[in-house]
């Protein structure tokens, strides 16, 4: 799929997992740009800097990227046009093999998922987060012997690393879904496989606020893929519920069902219909 010219952000450096997303989506020749945080990619979209961005938003070990649903939430007002799962696998990259290894950078999520790896393999090796796994690669390049990387074979291409090893996730399932953001939403005319995700919050000083809500998606029949909460970020105990369901809105059960949640919230934010996209590598 072209980028038709348009400049496509991603959690930078080159080589990230973010990067090969965009690539899949937008193809080899999109103008990609690189950026050294999620939310300062999401909120470059926001500014007009850039047309579009990919950005993680959850993964199936370590759950969702709240930097992405709170920016989206708190931030910006964008819209998710696609998602797309990206199954990880991650490898230990260092500058030479046989090496002992006593540091071990990586992105926080990508460190999470290979915890019980890590510590079979290298007990005693200090494990420290940066902003992405290319951004620990490039340090391990430049670096001191005993240092390693967690990232993709394309970040070790990149920055001239060796496989130390290889599919270090802790789970063989492990995979990342992306989303793209955009200012305006998608046509919801487009044919395809449809998701919706909002976020409401509700009074949760009156018995069976979130019951209600939930009894809106069962009497249309629209299927709920995910509820989640965050701190709403205006007093402790108060959250914002996100919610993710099957449709678009190009069906009349998904905006009688949306309209249905809108009023019985005291917050409300439509994230978008979007397309689900096949990972096709």
């Amino acid at each position: 799929m072209a980028a038709n010219g348009k400049r496509v952000g991603f959690l930078g450096p080159p080589g990230t997992y973010s990067e090969e997303v965009a690539k899949n989506l937008f193809g080899e020749s999109a103008c990609l740009t690189p950026f050294g945080s999620i939310d300062l990619a999401i909120r470059a979209v926001a500014g007009g800097e850039i047309s579009q961005c990919v950005v993680p938003i959850e993964n199936s070990v370590e759950g969702s990227v709240n930097v992405t649903l709170d920016t989206l939430a708190h931030e910006v007002e964008l819209f998710i046009s696609r998602e797309i799962v990206m199954p990880i696998r991650h490898n230990l990259l260092a500058r030479e093999v046989g090496r002992d290894i006593r540091l071990v950078l990586s992105h926080p999520q990508a460190l999470a998922q290979c915890r019980r790896t890590l510590s079979r393999l290298y007990p005693a090796a200090e494990l420290r987060p940066v902003d992405s796994t290319a951004e620990a690669a490039r340090r391990v390049a430049e670096g001191e012997a005993g240092m390693a990387a967690i990232g993709s074979r394309s970040a070790a291409a990149l920055y001239s690393l060796e496989m130390v090893a290889a599919d270090i996730q802790d789970t063989s399932s492990n995979c990342t879904r992306f989303v793209t953001l955009q200012i305006q939403p998608l046509d919801s005319r487009l044919p395809g496989r449809w998701k919706t995700s909002i976020v409401c919050q509700i009074d949760g000083s009156r018995p069976g606020s979130l019951y209600h809500i939930l009894a809106e998606f069962a009497e249309r029949e629209v299927n709920l893929t995910k509820i989640e909460s965050r701190p709403a970020r205006t007093g402790l105990g108060a959250y914002l519920f996100f919610l993710d369901m099957e449709g678009g809105l190009g069906e009349a059960r998904i905006q009688a069902v949306l309209q249905a949640v809108e009023q019985r919230s005291l917050w409300f934010k439509n994230l978008g219909s979007y397309l689900m996209l096949d990972w096709n590598r």
